[in-house]
């Protein structure tokens, strides 16, 4: 569909998930808010990354590293020193772009003219002052990653969850880059959150581990719902690694604006980064394999996706429209978002035929039962085959119906979000049918 990102930001944007930050004031570049559905699918894309990175291993552990850490930190990793990218200027209309991703043969993508200035390196980081005095000397950083906390805690991370190499420490956080060209809805933002797993090994079977978690994190997107045509694997050529990685590759989506774009990196960081907090703190970085009695800086993969990318990647991919029929016999556009259901914002909504006050305590009863067990919606406005529709452009997986005869047979209808079939039964059944579906 040539025009499916314009179509998903209209719908994000209508119904709420994702919409400008500071709107009321003209808006925020590239900053953006989630609303109440917005916030459910970013909370079940962390909480998927987190069962199956953490909970289902037991060789991982969690970490939450401040936001703000020691200059040094920062300085010791070689953020302060390379985390550029590089600008240009137009002559003609002033927009600056990042040099990298002009078209070849370069041309200004907001005029169309082709004279620019000399490169030049633009850092990425933002600055700002710890205490009140502003001077060089309280002068901080916010993170541009969440990987460095892990690594300055890796000692204390290891001592007191008494892991053995191999072994991770993982963290979903907030993280800040003053891009110079950010845009595409939420695919990039100055203020971003990252799912990002630290994984230590034995030096000489970094090269297996990386493996490993190549096809680790491609099955985990395409177990939930990402088409395996739309991903890729790209391998980072020699010229464009950074300047701590032996090999790093990316699992890319084929977004729309775009031919390919990074959901997630995968990168072998080697032993760069225990290496240089030790030299630079003077603390012991290394970890003592007592069955080999040899002592060693453990070598780092290090899976790193993005949860808003990942967001505007299962919405684009779930997206469908169709002519679906109508109780008069014609049909009729139906949009719905074909969310895997672990991700889908809202698990179940009850909407009673009418706003009759003989069906509210019935009512009341059903929205009980389910509301305790899954994330609900309750919906009495307009005809029922409107709020079928409602339900079906945000991804709810079930509508349950209480109408009339549920009065007289204690029995409910459930209509499942993709195939638009319905099933009759007991109401004391329903949550057995939802779990087993949910």
């Amino acid at each position: 569909m040539a025009d499916l990102m314009e179509a998903v930001t209209s719908l994000a944007k209508r119904r709420g998930i994702a919409f400008q930050s500071s709107e009321i004031y003209g808006g925020l570049r590239s900053s953006w808010d989630y609303g109440p559905l917005g916030t459910e699918i970013k909370r079940n894309v962390r909480e998927q990354w987190w069962r199956s990175t953490v909970q289902l291993r037991d060789d991982v552990v969690g970490l939450d590293a401040s936001v703000i850490m020691s200059p040094k930190v920062w300085e010791a990793s070689g953020h302060l020193e390379v985390f550029t990218d590089p600008l240009v200027e137009c002559l003609n209309c002033h927009q600056r772009s990042r040099a990298d991703e002009l078209p070849v043969p370069a041309a200004c993508p907001n005029c169309g003219q082709t004279a620019f200035t000399q490169p030049r390196n633009f850092h990425l980081m933002f600055k700002t002052n710890m205490g009140p005095i502003e001077d060089a000397e309280n002068t901080v950083y916010l993170r541009p990653e969440t990987a460095q906390g892990m690594f300055v805690d890796f000692a204390t991370i290891q001592q007191v969850s008494r892991k053995k190499v191999p072994f991770g420490i993982a963290q979903i956080g907030r993280s800040f880059r003053n891009e110079i060209t950010p845009g595409n809805f939420i695919f990039r933002q100055r203020e971003f959150e990252q799912m990002e797993l630290e994984f230590f090994v034995e030096p000489g079977t970094d090269e297996g581990w990386h493996d490993f978690w190549i096809d680790e994190r491609m099955r985990w997107w395409t177990d939930l719902g990402l088409s395996e045509e739309h991903v890729r694997i790209r391998e980072h050529d020699a010229d464009e690694l950074s300047h701590y990685s032996k090999r790093t590759v990316d699992i890319e989506y084929r977004f729309p604006f775009t031919d390919w774009g990074e959901l997630e990196g995968i990168a072998n960081r080697t032993d760069f980064d225990l290496k240089a907090h030790q030299t630079a703190s003077g603390e012991d970085l290394t970890y003592f394999d007592q069955e080999k009695n040899e002592r060693y800086h453990p070598y780092v993969i290090e899976p790193a996706a993005g949860v808003d990318r990942a967001v505007l990647a299962f919405l684009l991919d779930a997206y469908r429209e169709e002519e679906a029929p109508t109780a008069k016999g014609g049909t009729e556009k139906r949009t719905y978002l074909a969310l895997d259901r672990r991700l889908a914002p809202t698990k179940v909504a009850v909407l009673p035929l009418s706003r009759n006050e003989r069906l509210a305590p019935e009512v009341r009863r059903v929205f009980d039962l389910v509301k305790s067990e899954w994330m609900c919606d309750f919906d009495d406005a307009g005809s029922i085959g409107r709020r079928y529709r409602r339900q079906d452009e945000v991804g709810t997986p079930f509508c349950v119906t209480v109408d009339f005869d549920s009065l007289d047979d204690a029995q409910v209808t459930v209509r499942e979000r993709d195939s638009m079939g319905q099933d009759r039964l007991p109401i004391d059944g329903l949550v057995d049918y939802l779990t087993e579906r949910l």
